[in-house]
């Protein structure tokens, strides 16, 4: 039920895919770091749909960072460690083989593309949410 690997080798090296990985692994790492501060700092990278909904659209705060941005970092974040390992699988076993057929560059804009869908799947389901988005 749950892949350990996969029959398609491959003849690129992920270096994307890996480079992926390891900055989500960072990520955690980070998280686990912060102790009591994690939920603040899950308030302050990760992505709310009310955020960016709220008329006007919210402006950079003092740090710099904004709605927009909060999109891209949130997909690096994850709520624990079988988040984690759960989706790190699954992008270790197939991200290789995606990223062969379609380049490095654009495995990289694939990436980020179905996190900027994932978080207009959120905004479509609850427009309002004030629940941090995350991995």
């Amino acid at each position: 039920m749950i892949p350990i690997s996969d029959d398609n080798p491959v003849r690129l090296t992920p270096v994307v895919n890996w480079a992926l990985i390891l900055a989500c692994v960072l990520a955690y790492v980070w998280e686990v770091r912060l102790g009591p501060g994690l939920g603040a700092a899950f308030i302050q990278y990760g992505f709310t749909p009310k955020s960016l909904m709220s008329p006007p659209l919210t402006p950079a705060d003092e740090t710099g960072w904004s709605a927009l941005t909060n999109i891209f970092t949130s997909m690096f974040l994850h709520g624990g460690i079988l988040h984690l390992a759960g989706n790190m699988l699954y992008l270790w076993i197939f991200g290789d083989n995606v990223e062969e057929v379609l380049g490095h560059l654009k495995f990289v804009l694939v990436y980020l593309a179905c996190g900027l869908v994932a978080s207009g799947a959120q905004i479509i389901a609850n427009p309002n949410s004030l629940i941090p988005t995350l991995g």
